[in-house]
């Protein structure tokens, strides 16, 4: 029987790295009823983080903090009468974003004596603090003689990812390391906490997180990569091998019902399930339609490049360079592929401070001008420079500037991860402008984008569409037909500035009842395409050439920086 609508709704909840957005959908026709988004406090300050050593840690504070605030706001967008019609919650998070946990699951950071450590606090998935760790994490896997427990990962193991960050916490600090009865992802602590789960053996560890990040593949012996091999990287390791169980969950299944405290202090139905958590691209493609042979482009401060296929009846072929192939970690029952790039909203941020620093920095010296003036002229222009520079940009031609740019300002995620690297833009003149060197900027990000789309078809991962989500693909007609003109097809953009939580949503309703699997789901909440960016003909030509360049330039860097 078909849902009615304005009778049963769901609640996403998606947790970026700077906000959180709270997404209140009727699960009958995914129209939203209350959306509300808040940025976390303490991260907004700059607390915790070290960008000259790529140190980012968020405070569980944060967390906290911004949930109660989404998930009433939501409600309170919504009106009187839809809280008590909520059926199911689901939850979605920035990934690999682990943190050190207590017996009972608590991050260590909630406990006094540590409450201002950032060792001891979420590492968040750019703090590129562990590029050694994971560097000693592959060159093990190639050569200790047993498996190479890479292999599902793409093989090679990142500085952003679960074991390569733990590592690293317990080089940071003795005492976080023998306080540490486990780690805990992002995504597991909120289902946890929401749940009322006091033990770290009760908790239901994502299908989606572990199995990217953690090297979880059914085929290895419980799980997991085995005590012989982590004991050789650090002893310590083994215990917190133990505490991970053997099991993971994908995100259709509940993790519990919602707690009496949690129900009250969000004002929800007590008992209601929490779906297991998921990583925001994963969930935000489904929500954004993800299909098999269609890719998903969740395009935000960096990009997760999803795309789901069938699950072999043989041996799984891994697939080289990407972040990862597991079973149900998108849709339940599919192979999740997952590759993406460590910058791409954040190179164009970037590029805004560069350019922002003499108004930032030196209108306040200058004479004549009250400090309210001076706060008001810094806020517009600092409104208006991306929009302007896109402008200037869009009307210069392609392949006229002879400036070429690398997108690694945060490292390289994929193909073939290498946080090593850095950005470069080269070919500078006297006549290399601001706008210049933004359109440089932004080609590169696209063709990053190519190189992704290229491995997976080297490696038999076909792509028949492309779809586009998140802040850049709504907001930026300019990169998005750049990337179009670059990739040489089309790139669909659906009706929706919430396509992450949406998906979220989407888990809530299967995990509720409400359909009876995220296909089902997906038919009924999907919104619509709501633009397709296609390529222009004669800028494909001129993009081959350029892309030839980038390509060059790449290969260049890889070796400077080896």
């Amino acid at each position: 029987m078909a849902l009615q609508k304005n009778e049963s709704f769901v609640l996403g909840l998606d947790y970026g790295s700077d906000s959180c957005r709270a997404v209140l959908i009727d699960a009958a026709n995914g129209a939203e009823a209350g959306v509300a988004v808040m940025n976390y406090p303490r991260w907004a300050k700059g607390l915790y983080c070290d960008p000259q050593a790529n140190q980012f840690r968020q405070h569980p504070l944060d967390y906290v903090e911004v949930l109660e605030g989404t998930v009433k706001g939501a409600l309170g967008a919504a009106g009187a009468g839809i809280a008590a019609k909520v059926k199911g919650i689901a939850i979605d998070t920035t990934g690999s974003t682990p943190c050190a946990v207590d017996a009972r699951g608590t991050p260590l950071a909630l406990h006094p004596e540590f409450a201002e450590n950032p060792a001891a606090m979420f590492v968040l998935w750019k703090d590129h603090t562990a590029v050694e760790e994971a560097a000693k994490i592959n060159k093990l896997a190639k050569t200790w003689g047993g498996v190479d427990y890479t292999k599902y990962e793409g093989g090679i193991y990142s500085t952003e990812w679960f074991w390569s960050k733990i590592l690293r916490v317990f080089a940071e600090d003795k005492k976080i390391a023998e306080n540490a009865v486990s780690f805990l992802e992002h995504c597991d602590w909120m289902t946890a906490l929401l749940t009322g789960t006091v033990s770290v053996k009760e908790i239901k560890r994502s299908r989606c997180a572990m199995g990217h990040k953690a090297m979880y593949h059914r085929s290895f012996e419980g799980g997991y990569p085995s005590e012989d091999f982590l004991s050789r990287l650090d002893p310590r390791l083994v215990n917190i091998r133990k505490s991970l169980g053997t099991e993971t969950y994908s995100s259709d299944k509940s993790a519990g019902g919602l707690s009496a405290e949690w129900a009250a202090r969000l004002g929800l139905p007590a008992g209601i399930p929490v779906a297991v958590g998921a990583y925001d691209a994963h969930m935000g493609a489904v929500g954004g339609g993800v299909k098999t042979g269609w890719l998903v482009r969740v395009m935000g401060t960096s990009t997760c490049d999803v795309i789901v296929g069938p699950v072999p009846s043989g041996e799984e072929k891994p697939v080289r360079g990407i972040c990862g192939q597991v079973e149900g970690s998108v849709v339940p029952g599919m192979l999740g592929y997952e590759a993406g790039q460590s910058s791409f909203g954040d190179v164009y941020a970037w590029f805004k401070r560069l350019v922002m620093w003499p108004v930032e920095n030196l209108l306040s010296k200058v004479d004549g001008i009250d400090d309210a003036l001076k706060e008001k002229i810094i806020a517009g222009i600092s409104k208006k420079t991306i929009p302007e520079l896109e402008k200037a940009a869009a009307e210069i031609e392609p392949g006229s500037t002879d400036i070429t740019a690398l997108d690694w300002l945060n490292g390289r995620r994929t193909p073939d991860a290498n946080q090593l690297l850095k950005g470069i833009i080269a070919g500078l003149n006297l006549g290399s402008d601001a706008p210049r060197v933004y359109r440089a900027l932004a080609e590169a990000t696209a063709f990053g984008a190519r190189a992704i789309v290229e491995r997976f078809r080297e490696e038999g991962v076909a792509i028949e569409g492309i779809i586009g989500i998140g802040g850049v693909a709504r907001k930026s007609p300019f990169v998005m037909q750049l990337i179009a003109d670059v990739i040489n097809m089309p790139i669909h953009i659906p009706a929706n500035d919430q396509a992450v939580a949406l998906g979220a949503a989407m888990f809530a309703a299967v995990a509720a009842g409400l359909y009876p699997d995220i296909p089902a789901a997906q038919a009924a909440i999907c919104s619509p395409i709501e633009k397709t960016y296609t390529p222009d003909v004669a800028r494909v030509k001129i993009y081959e050439g350029l892309y030839r360049r980038y390509r060059e330039l790449g290969a260049f860097a890889e070796g400077y920086y080896a």
